[in-house]
Order: C-alpha cells, then structure tokens, then sequence
C-alpha cells in the first residue's frame, strides 16, 4: 500500500466484523479514508460510528432522520442507499460484512464497478457463487475472503494450480464432546455457547450444527475452484490451525494463530501487504500444550454431508439449504422447534425443491422467497401440533 489512503467503505458496520473492522482501520488510521458506513436498525451505534470516523456517507435500513447527528454524512436508506454506495467508483474497497441475502445485489454492483471486495458474507456466494466468481473474473476484481478459514487457505496458496486439497479446520463447536440425544435437547443458551469464538446469534448456531462449516465448504469451492470431493474438513477443537492447503506434492501449508477475526479482517482490507496491527497476545508454540484433530461425526452433525450434497447438485439447490437452514435457525432461537429440527426442516425442503441450474439473479431471489415461506409454513404446522 502506498502513501495515498484507501478509500473504503462498510457495509454493516454495526454488526460484529463491521465493529471490529473499524477497530483495525482506526489502528491503520494513516492508511484508510472511510467513504461511506452502512448498518441495519442499530441506529445508536451506526450514528456513534459517523461522528466518529466522518465517512461521506451513511446508510440506514430504518428511518434515515433517526441516524441525523452532529455528522455531516449525506444520509442515505434501504437497498438503494447499498447500490449507491458500491456504485461510488472512490472507493478502493469495499468490506461486505452485513449477514443475509441482503449482501448479494450491493456485491454485484460494487463488482460492476470494478471494486474490489473484501467478502464476509457467507450468503453472497453460497446463493449466486457461480454468478459472483465470473463477474469478478470479468471485471478484473479480487475477491478477498474476510472469514478466519478461507482467508487462511488465501494466505497459504501461492500457485494454485499446484495446490491438491483444501483442508478447512472446525472447532466442533459447542456439542462436539455431547451425544445424539445431548443435541437432540439442548437448549438455545447451549447452542450459542461456543467455545471459541464470539459471534452473532445465527452464525453461532450453525457452528453448533457444522451447518457453517457446510456453507464455508460452499463458498471455498467458489472462491478456489476446486471440486467438492477435494475440499476437506477437519474437526480442531482449538482452532490454532485455521485451515490448510496440500500441494501435489504432498506437502501441507497450514495457517496458525490465536482465535482473532482483527487478523482476517486486516489481511483482506490490506493485501496484498502486511503491517502491524492489532495483536492483543503473541502466538507461542511452546504455550500450546496440544493440537488435536479428528474426522467430522456426519451422524451426529448431519448438516455437513446435506451441504456437500447440495453443493455438488449446484445451481438452486444452495439457494435453497441456506434459505431453509436460516428459517428453521431462526424459529430454534425462537424457542418453536429444537435443534435436531433444523436440519430435519432443511433435509426435508432440499429433497422437495426442483433445482433450477444456471438460475439467473432474480430466479435466486425468487427461489429464495419461496423456500423461506414454505419452510415458516413447515415449522408453523410442526409448532402447532407439537405443542
């Protein structure tokens, strides 16, 4: 990076890689200029955070006079105020950090405009990876993953046409230790105490149920390329190792540190260089006592294999397991159904639904609309007669 700042803008910078991603450009001050902040309905925080870093502009989901303040930020609303941030060609990249399928159009348009994309949501292109990877490809923009394993697989590959296997590490998450029927009734408050790391609600109960690790297994074979029987998944319940790469050679690059997203974070809003960031805690070999590994249990953790079965369907069939697997997450922390329900939902929506392969944009949204109502009216009829 030269001496010029980077010009970069955030969308959902209210939510928990958006707020650590401030904290990392707030320690690279000298280095970036925030052209714009975008958040959901934490208005407080997103108002807090334009008084704070002055960006040109901020976008809200919710009424924009509630996000007026003593910033001088051009206020703008909803989908459209995402499409016109990612249309502003200032910006030298953007951090897509909002969760859901909100991230996918305001994606596209930034592409369109040959920005480049710091990407953490998982949504983006576990629906529309296909069409995202070519519109990159074809607008000459780099991708860069902000999540802790692919962006660790990024850091180990330097040829990668040399590179035989990804292998994506997982914690096991909170239930990897417990039996079938510890799963079977666990509560919400079980499920969202992982071991690990500190995420949101959602994504946190998908790593109770190795469902997140089914989508990352989606979106590695997008970003890389790499056909689903040579993407690997490895249970390391003290996720030092964050993922790893085997060459044809049979050598193994693998990626270590301690449990930190400021490391992912800054590696993709800075690369390709490198600088000193935020490092609470030096990584030491000889503090680690033991570094253990294991196969996934595909019968206690069922969602993994559903994933890999649908991603090796293609086209619709992701749309749907995502749309279904968040519907069903949802009622779970909603206390309707419990959790060994998600994926019997899932299961059940995915074995119905006709695929479409080589959908278009607004065949994905259409499908998604469809999957998400029928799986509500699915747990609506399932809650009804259970309780």
């Amino acid at each position: 990076m030269n001496d010029k700042k980077r010009k970069i803008s955030i969308i959902g910078s209210t939510g928990s890689i958006g707020t650590q991603a401030l904290e990392v450009i707030e320690k690279l001050q000298d280095k970036f200029e925030i052209i714009a902040l975008a958040g959901g309905h934490n208005v407080e925080l997103l108002k807090k955070q334009a008084e704070k870093y002055h960006p040109e502009f901020v976008s809200c989901s919710c009424n924009p006079e509630l996000v007026s303040g003593s910033h001088n930020a051009k206020i703008l609303n909803g989908l459209e105020g995402l499409e016109q941030i990612c249309s502003n060609k200032e910006n030298d990249i953007i951090l897509v950090a909002c969760s859901g399928k909100i991230g996918l159009r305001p994606t596209l348009t930034a592409i369109k405009n040959g920005i480049d994309i710091a990407l953490a949501n998982k949504e983006t292109l576990v629906m529309a990876g296909d069409i995202i990877m070519n519109e990159a490809k074809k607008h000459s923009v780099k991708i860069i993953p902000v999540d802790s394993e692919h962006c660790a697989i990024h850091q180990c590959i330097k040829d990668i046409n040399l590179v035989d296997k990804l292998i994506i590490t997982a914690s096991g998450g909170p239930f990897l230790n417990k039996t079938i029927e510890d799963i079977k009734n666990a509560t919400v408050e079980q499920a969202l105490a992982h071991p690990r790391w500190h995420m949101g609600k959602k994504i946190t109960v998908d790593s109770a149920t190795l469902m997140n690790k089914g989508l990352e297994i989606i979106e590695a074979h997008h970003l890389f390329g790499f056909n689903y029987d040579d993407i690997d998944v490895v249970i390391h319940p003290q996720s030092i190792v964050h993922s790893a790469i085997e060459y044809v050679d049979g050598s193994i690059i693998a990626q270590l540190g301690l449990p930190s997203m400021h490391i992912p974070i800054q590696y993709a809003i800075t690369y390709p260089e490198r600088f000193e960031g935020i490092k609470s805690k030096s990584f030491k070999f000889s503090e680690i006592a033991r570094l253990d590994f294991a196969e996934p249990d595909y019968e206690k953790f069922p969602a993994l294999k559903l994933a890999y079965s649908m991603g090796k369907i293609g086209g619709t069939a992701t749309v749907c397991l995502n749309a279904a697997n968040e519907e069903a997450v949802f009622a779970f922390l909603d206390g309707k159904i419990k959790l060994y329900n998600i994926y019997e939902i899932t299961k059940k929506m995915c074995d119905e639904h006709k695929v479409i392969q080589n959908p278009t944009i607004d065949e994905i949204f259409e499908v998604d609309r469809e999957i998400r109502l029928n799986t509500q009216k699915l747990i609506s009829l399932k809650y009804l007669f259970e309780t």
